[in-house]
C-alpha cells in the first residue's frame, strides 16, 4: 500500500502559511506546491493583496507548482472544494497544509472542505502558543513584510515594514504579535527552501475603506512590484 503523503499548501504567501509549509516537511509530508486563491480580477491574493506575480516568484523560489483561482466571497467555498477536488486527482494528495494557529471556527471549515474532497486537513501549526510561533519565524531565517494593516489595530506606518524584532517592539499594547485576530498580514520573501530571495519593492501605501459588511474598517496596502517593476 503507498503511505506517501503529499500535499498542497493552502497559502497567503504570509509568515504563518510559510512556516506550516516548513513543519509539514518536517513531518514528512511531501508538499508538490501551493494554492492561492485571488481576487475575482485575478491580479492579487485575497486579502492580502499580493500581485500573483510575486505570490508566483514565491512558488518558484521555493521550487513548487503554485495553482491560482480568482473566486469572491460569495463563491469562495465551491470554488476551494472543487479546486482541491482537482488537486487530489491530479497530485495523488492526501492532505491539504492550512496555517492556521488556535481559531476553531477556521479548523472546522478547513476540515469540512477537505472532507469535501476526500482529503486531510493538515494544521501544523495548531495549539502553538503564538509567541512560540513568532520565535520560529524568526529564529528559521524567515523574512517577511507587512502588506496590510487594519487601521483599528495599526497605523498606516506600519504597512510596508520588515517584521523583525524592532517591528514587535513597536506594535501598540493589545496588538498579537502574530496578527491572528486581523491586524496585518505578512509578505515572505524568503525563508528555508528558498533559492533566493523574491526581489520586490513597495511601491506605494494604499488605504481602503472596508464596507459595513466587513466590519466599517479601514485597511492600509503596502501595493508590491517585482523588480523588473522598477
Amino acid at each position: 500500500m503507498n503511505t506517501t503523503r503529499r500535499a498542497f499548501v493552502s497559502f497567503s504567501g504570509g509568515k504563518d502559511s510559510m512556516l506550516a509549509l516548513h513543519r509539514a516537511r518536517e513531518l514528512g509530508v511531501e508538499i508538490v506546491g501551493v494554492l492561492c486563491m485571488l481576487e475575482e480580477t485575478s491580479e492579487r491574493s485575497r486579502s492580502h493583496g499580493v500581485p500573483r506575480v510575486l505570490v508566483e516568484a514565491q512558488g518558484a523560489a521555493l521550487g513548487l507548482q503554485v495553482v491560482c483561482k480568482a473566486a469572491s466571497w460569495s463563491d469562495y467555498e465551491a470554488s476551494f472544494i472543487a479546486t482541491l477536488r482537482e488537486l487530489r486527482e491530479a497530485h495523488r494528495l492526501t492532505e491539504m497544509v492550512f496555517g492556521d494557529i488556535d481559531l476553531d471556527p477556521h479548523r472546522e471549515w478547513e476540515e469540512k472542505v477537505c472532507a469535501a474532497a476526500e482529503l486531510r486537513a493538515l494544521l501544523p501549526l495548531w495549539h502553538l502558543r503564538r509567541d512560540e510561533v513568532v520565535r520560529e519565524v524568526l529564529s528559521l531565517g524567515i523574512r517577511a513584510r507587512i502588506v496590510c494593516v487594519n487601521g483599528k489595530w495599526l497605523g498606516e506606518s506600519f504597512a510596508g515594514r520588515i517584521f523583525d524584532e524592532s517591528l514587535l517592539n513597536d506594535l501598540p499594547e493589545g496588538v498579537d504579535h502574530c496578527g491572528e485576530n486581523g491586524e496585518f498580514h505578512t509578505f515572505v520573501f524568503d525563508g528555508p527552501g528558498f533559492v533566493a530571495p523574491v526581489e520586490h519593492r513597495v511601491a506605494r501605501v494604499s488605504r481602503h475603506d472596508a464596507k459595513h459588511a466587513w466590519g466599517d474598517a479601514t485597511y492600509y496596502f503596502a501595493e508590491l512590484e517585482g523588480q523588473s517593476s522598477r
